[in-house]
């Protein structure tokens, strides 16, 4: 008994002084262990509205991840410009895709032309900063960390350095999926859909480069909501697509940096949705809520043929501020589903075919060489999301309703006066063309000077009207003179 005593301590003693000498490897059963027994795999992450393939993959792994901080100028919409701060060089951050007990190593890097510090905070990770605390990044520098992704789901990452919601408000956010070990079913496609709300000091689809406007993101009074970085971002050629009978799978976050989206799918019912993007299921629904720094799951299968579109259902946010996007399916019709006609003009306005023009005449007036020509052009585009519904597309208007375009003389005659309506409607009667209305058009004071002038060149020019253009200083010399109506945007 003594001499096996004896071997104990030695034992004992020996292993503890190679404690001390640094010679002894951590139990294979420690994280270490395990991190060194992995297989390694470099990820691939995509921009939006791509998604990576599934893993497929049935053990865990250590996956490298690298983003690189860009600071970037592209449009937010036609014609106007914004400062972006991304993850990618795009918004949204690219789309990461882990499998649940992976270890992820992850590598920020700010490139060396930016002008901020910036961070990365990833909800999937559990601990301090969710990463933040690790990879305060300077200009021309890298970190990194190592993080479990312990529990599946889709999570928001975003920049958190200070002041948090001016980065995230630029664009610093993405999504990170982690496969849950028993994967969801396969579907025919997933695409990566992210809102996000931002805040420019001029007013809506205002032309120039665009900076900041800290004092609206305070007030959560957004100039722009949209999918996807622009207002363009998931319209006409770049509309998300799908065949008849594909079931399709959504990935839909909200970066904010404060709106809550009310996000839906026009004219498709959602089979499925994982609310909040957890592992409880809700079935046959038709919006879900999406918080701020929140994601979903969306899937449905498309069975009938047409353009579908996406929208933040709070409506001022996808007709007025740019929260909307189209799905397109093709494939046979099915007349014993729904047998409607394609979704038209009318009701998507400007947005249902992108157009070059607008951003053209932006150009050519910030050059000094904006023609008339080109102010027709951009009018005809911004006419078919502002006035068209009750004017209708030729400019006919509706009998004993709406007063015609076409032909009018009441328009001709004095075009100051029309710039006056269009800035601040028109209650009671009127004589066009020798016919009596009596109706309201509402104050449009809320689009840019650019654009009022641009609608009324193109309809004095369209439809048998020839005129002289109108100019932007006209347009604000008018909006000087005369005041707003009651509830109209200044």
């Amino acid at each position: 008994m003594r001499s096996h005593t004896l071997v104990i301590a030695v034992v004992l003693a020996l292993a503890s002084a190679c404690r001390e000498s640094g010679k002894i490897s951590p139990s294979p059963s420690s994280s270490a262990g395990n991190e060194q027994s992995l297989e390694v795999l470099k990820a691939e992450p995509t921009h939006a509205p791509e998604v990576p393939p599934p893993t497929r993959r049935s053990h865990a792994a250590k996956v490298v991840v690298e983003l690189e901080v860009r600071e970037v100028v592209r449009e937010i919409a036609d014609g106007v410009k914004y400062t972006f701060w991304t993850f990618g060089g795009q918004v949204p951050g690219r789309f990461i895709r882990v499998r649940e007990g992976d270890t992820v190593e992850l590598h920020l890097q700010n490139h060396p032309e930016n002008k901020m510090p910036h961070n990365i905070d990833l909800h999937a990770v559990t601990g301090p900063g969710g990463g933040a605390t690790s990879t305060f990044t300077a200009p021309g520098h890298q970190t990194q960390f190592t993080f479990t992704a312990l529990r599946s789901g889709l999570y928001v990452y975003h920049c958190a350095t200070a002041p948090v919601g001016m980065h995230v408000g630029n664009g610093m956010y993405g999504l990170i999926y982690v496969e849950p070990k028993d994967p969801l079913p396969p579907v025919d496609h997933e695409y990566y859909v992210m809102q996000g709300d931002f805040y420019t000091v001029g007013k809506y689809r205002e032309k120039g480069l665009q900076p900041f406007d800290m004092q609206k993101a305070i007030e959560e009074n957004p100039t722009y909501v949209v999918f996807n970085g622009s207002e363009g971002s998931l319209i006409g050629d770049n509309a998300l697509k799908a065949k008849v009978g594909e079931r399709v799978r959504l990935f839909v976050g909200n970066g904010g940096p404060n709106l809550t989206s009310s996000f839906h799918l026009i004219g498709e019912i959602f089979d499925r949705v994982y609310s909040e993007a957890g592992t409880k299921v809700n079935e046959n629904v038709q919006t879900t809520v999406i918080p701020s720094g929140g994601a979903a799951i969306v899937e449905f299968t498309a069975q009938v043929p047409g353009t579908y579109i996406l929208v933040d259902h709070a409506l001022f946010r996808a007709f007025n501020k740019g929260a909307l996007g189209m799905l397109k399916v093709s494939g046979p019709e099915s007349k014993d589903l729904y047998s409607g006609r394609e979704i038209d003009a009318v009701y998507l306005g400007d947005k249902a075919t992108p157009s070059t023009a607008l951003g053209t005449a932006a150009e050519n007036e910030a050059h000094g060489t904006l023609t008339k020509e080109d102010q027709i052009a951009a009018g005809r585009q911004l006419f078919l999301g502002t006035c068209s519904p009750c004017h209708q597309t030729e400019g006919q208007g509706v009998p004993n309703a709406f007063p015609p375009l076409a032909g009018s003389d009441f328009l001709m005659a004095d075009k100051l006066r029309a710039t006056g309506i269009v800035l601040n409607g028109r209650t009671g009667p009127v004589t066009v063309s020798g016919e009596d209305f009596n109706s309201v058009m509402p104050p449009q004071s809320q689009l840019p000077d650019d654009d009022i002038a641009n609608i009324l060149t193109f309809v004095r020019n369209s439809w048998g009207n020839s005129g002289d253009a109108v100019s932007r200083d006209e347009v604000t010399e008018v909006r000087k003179k005369t005041p707003r109506t009651p509830g109209a945007a200044l």
